[in-house]
C-alpha cells in the first residue's frame, strides 16, 4: 500500500467534475467516466488517470507505520493549517506535460507542501533501490539528489511546482491538438475563485492499482 497527501478540488467545485471527465476516472468514487472526444486522449491521460485528479503535497510513499497513525498526523497537520485562497488556474505546458497551474504566485501553496512533507515523513518507508534508480534516470541536480536522500522525492522545496497533471509528455504535434482542447474543456472552471479548505489523503492498494481519495481533511488553522 502507498499513501500520499494531495490537494484535490472539493466535490461541489465544477473543477472536480471537469477534471475527472478529462482523465476518465473519478478518484472520489473510482467510477470510470466518458472522456471528451479528443484524439488519443485515453492513452495520453493513462498515467494521470491512475493517480487521480490532484496536485501533489506529500508525494506517494510506502507506509512504514499504519494508515490510522498516518491519518492522525495528517488530521493534526490539517487542523493547524489555515485555509487560503487559490489563485486562478490555467492550462499550461510544464516540461512537455499539460497541467493546470496557478496564474499568480501563492506563497501559501509552498508553505502547505513544505509543511506536509515534514509533518508526515515519519510514516514514509525508505524508497527501494529500484525507486531511487528510476528517479535518478532523470538526471538530478545536487539539490534534487539531496531532497531524494532526505525526503524520498527529488522535486521539493525550491524545485516544487504546484500542478494538476492532465497528460503525459506530449510531442509537439500532440500539443498542437490537445492543448487547445484542454483549454476549451477547462475554460469555464479553471479560473474560478476557490479557497483551499481541505487536503486529501489518497491511497493505492497495491502496485498498478489506481489511487483513490481515502479521506478529505478540513483545514482549520
Amino acid at each position: 500500500m502507498r499513501a500520499a497527501l494531495y490537494w484535490a478540488p472539493e466535490l461541489d467545485d465544477p473543477l472536480h467534475a471537469a477534471g475527472s471527465a478529462w482523465l476518465g476516472r473519478d478518484a472520489e468514487t473510482g467510477a470510470t467516466l466518458p472522456q471528451p472526444p479528443v484524439p488519443d486522449l485515453h492513452a495520453i491521460t493513462a498515467d494521470a488517470r491512475g493517480y487521480g485528479l490532484h496536485a501533489t503535497l506529500k508525494p506517494p510513499f510506502r507506509l512504514a507505520t499504519s494508515y490510522a497513525a498516518l491519518r492522525q498526523d495528517a488530521a493534526v497537520f490539517a487542523a493547524r493549517t489555515a485555509p487560503f485562497d487559490l489563485p486562478p488556474l490555467a492550462v499550461m505546458d510544464l516540461k512537455g506535460f499539460l497541467a493546470l497551474r496557478e496564474t499568480t504566485p501563492c506563497p501559501a501553496l509552498r508553505a502547505l507542501t513544505d509543511g506536509a512533507v515534514a509533518a508526515l515523513d515519519a510514516h514514509r518507508a525508505p524508497p527501494s533501490e529500484e525507486e531511487l534508480a528510476r528517479r535518478r534516470k532523470a538526471g538530478l541536480s545536487a539539490r534534487q539528489e539531496a531532497m531524494l536522500a532526505r525526503w524520498g522525492y527529488p522535486y521539493l522545496e525550491e524545485d516544487w511546482q504546484f500542478h494538476v497533471t492532465l497528460t503525459r509528455r506530449l510531442t509537439p504535434e500532440e500539443t498542437a491538438v490537445v492543448r487547445p482542447a484542454a483549454a476549451a474543456h477547462f475554460a469555464t472552471v479553471a479560473g474560478r475563485a476557490r479557497r483551499v479548505r481541505e487536503v486529501c489523503l489518497f491511497t493505492q492498494a497495491g502496485p498498478g492499482a489506481p489511487f483513490l481519495i481515502a479521506e478529505r481533511l478540513a483545514l482549520g488553522g
